[in-house]
């Protein structure tokens, strides 16, 4: 690392990979490009955009990032499997900056119960695939997963192996949160003591929050001399989530003094409008007190706060709001008179870019909206712009929902759907009018869904708010998240519910290329071995049999 960025933090983040994988997140394929554009205008140093080998889908994510995406490197994730590493290469192939991230686990109780391999094979492993991941990408990064819990020698053992094996990047994860940050920091100073080459690597953490100690594991980590850190924004992942970027990157800024002044390149005003499109894309809301970017985390309720605030802010507030992009009034209020290009320059305001033919058709949404509510806020662009990206590839379109439903009513709903130029319309009753909508989406998609869950809440303020609603349903062993929002609860519910139907039946079509893709390979594999086996068959032997000698 150069001297002038010795003490420069930098910053990976995992939302559009770890970030997706938290229960209830779901991102289709233009939604994930949006945000990656929006993580390269927040300045990220690498995007990690997916795990490619997992579907077709995920490649053509990734894949699609690396070529439109500027500016960060664009990262694949991959297990120490050449299958693995072949096809993330393919994926990243495209980006200025690739880089390849392959990972193997080194803990004792990975490798006894998950692995089944001795402490030599895994070392085996991991050199060989750092090796070939060398082959197809000079930028590969290698995580020993759950490190914190491995042996302190064997750690070392690996991350000197992986290095001298080609390795720019070593990432030390807390995969399960299982560290607190004394201990954390140990572990990293510990590596610095005992890795001969550990200065040839930059040294990563990539920390979990179970315990909800992510962030201060993350600058425990820091200190100790990692300079690369792992995290997502609002702090999504699997379980309980992973380090929240906004707080790691607003804690090394705002007490500078304690964490020997680091820092990163992260453009702080983006902070509140990148986290705020990730919240209404994934369909996962910020809860209110939520640090930095929660909606109460620069409001005061006790009048003693009150008024400090209005006397000097610093009394009360450690952060200026508008340092990280929350002003007031910053909104621009749309109303039904507002033109095209006004819808066009607050779109990119938010971060979402739609071509001309999404542009007029979300312009149509924004229209009859506009005619319910006196007052059309960004997140309520989100919602409109989020569902014209979806609309781009549905298979079925709600096109018209009438329900009926109160006290002494058998509750009726009556739905029509678009198919490519056909409409279906059917109607079914149920326990109440959603209940009665969704039933009667399943007998027109001829797919059975089974709601797990269902939540609402209002996207925005007044009696005349937006609601969204978040559904998960199973299809069989498969389940789908979604989510949707208008002014009318019932619709909104029916939205989601299609959707769900729709992302199940491209997941399905997905897996059914991978099972085409799967059978072609094995059949060309069993053609070159009959191939193979039929030269040999029909090859001279290279060594004449010598004629029997006769007796005398």
């Amino acid at each position: 690392m150069k001297k002038k960025d010795k003490n420069r933090i930098r910053i990976f983040d995992t939302t559009l990979r770890d970030g997706e994988q938290s229960p209830g997140a779901s991102l289709d394929h233009r939604e994930k490009l949006e945000i990656a554009q929006q993580l390269a205008a927040l300045g990220v140093d690498v995007i990690e955009a997916g795990f490619p080998i997992a579907s077709p889908g995920d490649f053509a994510a990734v894949n699609a990032i690396a070529q439109k995406v500027k500016g960060p490197s664009v990262c694949g994730l991959a297990r120490c499997v050449n299958a693995d590493i072949e096809r993330c290469a393919e994926a990243v192939a495209p980006a200025k900056k690739p880089r390849i991230h392959v990972f193997l686990a080194t803990s004792a109780i990975h490798r006894k119960f998950k692995l089944r391999k001795a402490r030599a094979e895994i070392i085996k492993q991991a050199v060989a695939s750092v090796t070939y991941a060398r082959k197809f990408c000079k930028d590969v990064e290698f995580s020993p997963e759950d490190a914190s819990r491995t042996e302190s020698d064997f750690l070392a053992q690996v991350v000197e192996a992986a290095i001298d094996a080609g390795a720019g990047t070593i990432n030390i994860p807390d995969t399960v949160g299982y560290s607190v940050p004394e201990e954390f920091g140990a572990v990293i100073a510990r590596l610095y003591d005992s890795v001969p080459n550990i200065d040839d690597a930059v040294i990563s953490v990539h920390c979990h929050n179970d315990l909800g100690l992510a962030v201060s594991n993350s600058l425990a980590a820091a200190v100790s001399g990692a300079r690369q850190i792992e995290c997502t924004i609002n702090g999504l992942g699997e379980r309980a989530g992973n380090a929240a970027l906004e707080e790691i990157v607003m804690a090394l800024k705002t007490r500078s003094d304690q964490f020997d002044d680091l820092y990163t390149g992260i453009n702080l005003k983006k902070i509140v409008p990148v986290s705020r499109l990730v919240s209404r894309l994934t369909g996962m809301p910020v809860q209110r007190n939520k640090a930095i970017v929660g909606a109460n985390a620069f409001s005061h309720s006790s009048g003693v706060h009150q008024d400090g605030v209005i006397k000097k802010r610093a009394t009360y507030e450690i952060i200026d709001p508008a340092d990280v992009g929350l002003h007031d009034g910053a909104e621009l209020v749309l109303s039904k008179l507002s033109g095209k290009n006004g819808l066009r320059q607050a779109l990119t305001r938010v971060g979402i870019s739609l071509n001309d033919d999404e542009l007029a058709s979300a312009y149509e949404r924004f229209i009859a909206l506009a005619d319910k509510k006196k007052v059309v806020y960004d997140d309520d662009l989100i919602m409109i712009a989020s569902e014209q990206m979806e609309d781009t590839h549905n298979l079925y379109t709600l096109d018209y929902l009438h329900v009926s439903a109160g006290t002494g009513t058998v509750p009726t709903a009556t739905v029509r759907v678009c198919k490519g130029d056909e409409l279906l319309q059917d109607a079914a009753c149920g326990d109440g009018p959603v209940d009665a909508a969704l039933k009667t989406i399943d007998r027109l998609t001829e797919v059975q869904g089974r709601l797990i869950d269902f939540s609402l809440q209002a996207v925005t303020i007044g009696k005349d708010a937006m609601g969204e609603v978040s559904l998960r349903v199973a299809f069989g062993d498969s389940v789908v998240s979604a989510k949707a929002a208008s002014t009318d609860i019932v619709e909104a519910g029916a939205k989601a519910y299609l959707s769900c139907v729709n992302r199940h039946l491209c997941k399905q079509s997905e897996a059914d290329e991978t099972a085409a893709q799967l059978r072609k390979a094995t059949r060309k594999k069993a053609t070159r071995k009959k191939a193979v086996r039929k030269r040999a068959a029909v090859k001279p032997s290279a060594k004449k049999k010598a004629p029997a000698r006769k007796r005398k």
